[in-house]
């Protein structure tokens, strides 16, 4: 039972990797109840497949959006924040908004924050957090890896490497696993460009199965592969979002803006 009324619903995708979820997913929360300690931190995550898979591998069990929902009514909160660690309003925020809609009745202010990259200048935030971060050399074409969706939400990715080239960052290059930029057309433009020395890292919160696999995997498909089968040089950070300090500060300040909704 909880004895504070206000809580935060960190709401994640989540990753069946503990090492990148510890320095993801558990410092983003952690994070959150050191910055508003009257607050109780909850946590839900929207993928099925993963919530899952921890619960027959390891025995843990965590909730949907609308477990956790339940089990804050049930525990008495009143006012509920619920900030999501998508990077992006695309089909799993949808979702999200729409669950917590059904259950908005169940309490006497609820407010959400919006993903990391929602107004202009959140994407010109994560390209200073990005450069700061990873600093590629001027001879390094630093190749982003973004998940990509059938959402119309992913014509942000495009923007984003557009924004990157505006602000002075040729040699930054945003893909997507499953939307556009795809691999092929970041490939030539990396070509087209004249690189030889390609850095691949991650656009996701969490360094997880995408990272690991299709980004850094030694499978002939995965980008590592396929940009060293063309004759690049490859090394890969694989780092998540999450991990960085400036990213987790956003996704603060989106929570304190839903709780000046309140």
């Amino acid at each position: 039972m909880n004895d504070k009324k206000k809580a935060v619903l960190v709401v994640s995708f989540g990753t069946s990797y503990e090492e990148t979820r510890k320095k993801t997913i558990d410092q983003i929360e952690n994070d959150m109840a050191e910055a508003f300690p009257s607050y109780a931190i909850y946590r839900a995550w929207t993928s099925g497949m993963i919530r899952a898979k921890l619960l027959k591998r390891d025995g843990i069990r965590i909730y949907n959006v609308c477990e956790a929902l339940e089990a804050m009514a049930a525990d008495g909160i009143q006012e509920v924040i619920v900030q999501p660690t998508h990077v992006i309003n695309g089909i799993e925020n949808d979702q999200m908004k729409a669950d917590v809609a059904a259950y908005a009745d169940r309490f006497m202010h609820v407010s959400i924050g919006t993903p990391v990259l929602t107004t202009a200048e959140d994407s010109k935030y994560v390209i200073d957090a990005i450069v700061k971060e990873l600093h590629p050399a001027k001879d390094e074409a630093l190749v982003l890896m973004g998940h990509g969706t059938e959402h119309y939400a992913d014509a942000v990715y495009a923007a984003l490497d557009y924004q990157f080239k505006d602000l002075g960052h040729s040699n930054i290059f945003m893909g997507t696993v499953e939307g556009y930029p795809t691999l092929e057309s970041v490939m030539r433009l990396v070509q087209k460009a004249g690189y030889r020395h390609v850095v691949l890292a991650p656009f996701m919160i969490v360094a997880g199965d995408h990272a690991n696999n299709d980004l850094a995997g030694d499978e002939e498909d995965s980008w590592k592969s396929v940009f060293e089968a063309a004759g690049f040089s490859v090394r890969c950070v694989l780092k998540g979002l999450g991990e960085y300090a400036d990213i987790r500060k956003l996704l603060l300040s989106h929570a304190e803006k839903a709780m000046e909704q309140v």
